[in-house]
């Protein structure tokens, strides 16, 4: 028998002794993915923007682990260098990434306002690239790193009135594809999650519209909605030595609903 699959264990899906950055890790999505890691063994960094923290404290604390928040605002330059040295600071090293943070802004295509679509960019694609810019520096000093970037169902489609998310979360996958092919050699693996249409207090709007709410549950092979445990799975997956082989790879956890016309 080959001498890798006998040392293949369950400890391949491990975050034990790990340090990861979760942007905007302390609400909806963001907060699946942050607990997840702690409940794998991982301490958190948690950079934020909204005060929402302490139903995130408590359950990461409950498992034991460790959880620094720093307030401010990804589109700025200077936190985002704070981010990784503070990071550094109080943890001495960074193992893992996950691009979170995000935001859409819906309007009608044709008024569609500048300035609303430069904020929607400059949080959803042009942050994502450079804190991950910054960060891939100190894995590349450290010989290893899991960069996680966020997408959307929407990654691979379109929908009205949000023209730069739609823009901005297909742009997220060629950074990935673009890390993955820069930093494999370095021993970095880059990978995106696409997630589809979860049951949180961010899309309750879209649940309480009921012919939307309808139309867009016709279009799941299961008939439901996502729930966020169906999320933790796969980041900590590809947060792990499980995944070393995957990189520059988006994996699509929508119920289906991006294989259906």
């Amino acid at each position: 028998m080959d001498d890798n699959i006998k040392r293949f264990s369950m400890d391949y899906f491990s975050l034990k002794g790990k340090t990861a950055i979760v942007t905007g890790g302390n609400t909806n999505l963001g907060m699946s993915y942050a607990i997840a890691f702690a409940k794998a063994g991982a301490d958190l960094f948690i950079p934020y923007f909204i005060d929402e923290l302490s139903e995130v404290r408590q359950a990461i604390e409950a498992e034991g682990r460790r959880v620094v928040f720093l307030k401010g605002d990804l589109t700025d330059k200077q936190y985002r260098k704070t981010v990784v040295e503070t990071c550094l600071k109080e943890y001495g090293k960074i193992d893992i990434l996950v691009n979170n943070a995000g935001m859409g802004i819906f309007d009608n295509f044709v008024n569609y306002p500048d300035e609303a679509y430069e904020q929607v960019i400059n949080l959803n694609l042009n942050a994502v690239y450079y804190l991950g810019h910054e960060v891939a520096k100190v894995m590349i000093n450290q010989g290893h790193g899991k960069i996680i970037n966020i997408g959307s169902a929407l990654s691979y489609t379109a929908d009205g009135d949000c023209p730069p998310y739609v823009i901005s979360k297909h742009g997220v996958i060629g950074i990935t594809r673009d890390f993955a092919n820069e930093l494999g050699k370095y021993n970095i693996q880059t990978n995106a999650i696409c997630p589809g249409f979860f049951a949180t207090a961010v899309n309750k709007a879209v649940q309480e519209n009921k012919p939307l709410f309808e139309k867009i549950s016709s279009r799941l092979p299961g008939g439901k909605w996502g729930s966020l445990d169906s999320l933790m799975g796969t980041v900590v997956f590809l947060a792990s030595k499980a995944s070393d082989y995957i990189n520059g790879w988006n994996i699509s956890v929508d119920g289906g609903f991006t294989t259906v016309l």
